[in-house]
């Protein structure tokens, strides 16, 4: 049995912060064999708000395998930090981030002896680094000048990530690639489809990065009958402002409603009112949205900067530029013409392949490979 000991900056039952948390809690729920994990992170959801319905300060339960400490600010030290890591006894600290001062930085400075894995989650992605660029350069600097980087080791989603890595880092250090753990949604019911409408949905953090104003802007352009939900937190208020208004200012047919919020156990009936599942993310480090919802039967319309490509070639989608609003109106347009046996034939496809794209004993083979290694 080895013990691995996770650092994130949140977890179940947050969820405001999206990927991440989701990659970790897919991570404990499936590679359980010979493996338990205690994870550190905050009492808080991305928003700040108090997580409920967990203890705060203290060990606690996730599963039969998997404890939290959920860590108040005020009682949040070093010194506390070093004492978790050394007294359960583990064998590897799983660091999940790049820039988290509390739980990225202080556990690679204080966790001594103990073998070091960090998971960058598409924080080095060249579409992520420029925003915030400034804060992102100073942390990624420290990281040189303290020599973080050649302490531990990496893992990378993907052979792109990897390359991302070692371009910030170079190529003298250990990376691993283990693809992340999703969540598959079984294939729901076809919505009835009529030429000429289509109703859409997107669920992702509002902020530059997913580039709902594209989708936003693109929605001009058409004079289809559209519905449009927006789901997820708004993490930058200046971007929300400008979505704003360009929702005052759609076509009489199309109407976009934004619904806050949504929880995990939620997402699943919120897709089942949606023909289509469209994030044209300027990148992704792996998209757990976009597989939900594929494996729920959705077409997708996403950038190609995400792991979801060549979905027109297996009529489960439309990739493109997330530059280019041009292309993205037309693809748009394609789904809302569709009469209802094509947009079958498109919903069986995007089911097919999700189940195609994932294979989760190979991706446990990839993770028993990084941490037993």
């Amino acid at each position: 049995m080895i013990t691995i000991f996770v650092c994130i900056d949140w977890f179940l039952p947050a969820y405001k912060a999206g990927g991440p948390i989701q990659s970790v809690a897919n991570l404990v729920e499936n590679l359980n064999d010979n493996i338990q994990y205690k994870i550190f992170c905050s009492d808080s959801d991305l928003d700040k708000t108090k997580l409920q319905g967990v203890k705060f300060d203290e060990w606690t339960t996730h599963n039969a395998h998997t404890q939290v400490w959920y860590s108040s600010k005020k009682k949040r030290s070093a010194a506390l930090i070093r004492s978790k890591i050394k007294n359960s006894g583990a064998d590897i600290l799983y660091i999940n981030g790049i820039y988290s001062w509390d739980f990225n930085l202080v556990p690679l400075f204080v966790g001594n002896k103990i073998r070091k894995i960090v998971s960058v989650r598409g924080m080095l992605h060249p579409g992520a680094l420029t925003q915030k660029a400034l804060k992102k350069k100073c942390f990624l600097l420290l990281w040189k000048l303290t020599g973080l980087h050649n302490r531990c080791e990496f893992h990378a989603a993907d052979e792109q990530e990897k390359k991302y890595i070692q371009k910030i880092f170079g190529n003298n250090i250990k990376i691993h690639v283990a693809q992340n753990f999703p969540k598959r949604l079984s294939k729901q019911e076809s919505l009835s489809k009529h030429e000429g409408s289509l109703n859409m949905i997107s669920v992702a953090l509002i902020s530059p990065m997913k580039n709902i104003l594209l989708v936003l802007r693109a929605l001009q352009a058409l004079h289809e009958t559209i519905i449009y939900h927006i789901y997820g937190p708004v993490k930058d208020e200046k971007y929300w402002q400008l979505c704003l208004e360009q929702i005052e200012s759609m076509p009489a047919g199309v109407t976009v409603k934004y619904l806050g919020d949504i929880a995990p156990k939620d997402v699943r009936e919120a897709l089942s009112n949606s023909h289509l599942f469209i994030l044209p993310s300027k990148s992704e480090n792996f998209g757990h949205a976009i597989f939900e919802a594929l494996s729920a039967g959705l077409p997708v319309i996403t950038s190609n900067n995400t792991p979801w490509n060549l979905l027109r070639e297996a009529k489960a989608g439309i990739n493109v530029d997330p530059e280019n609003i041009t292309l993205l109106t037309d693809a748009i347009g394609v789904f809302a013409n569709m009469q209802q046996n094509e947009y079958d034939s498109w919903s069986d496809n995007a089911a097919s392949y999700a189940a195609e794209a994932i294979n989760f004993e190979d991706i446990k083979d990839q993770y028993k490979k990084m941490f037993l290694s």
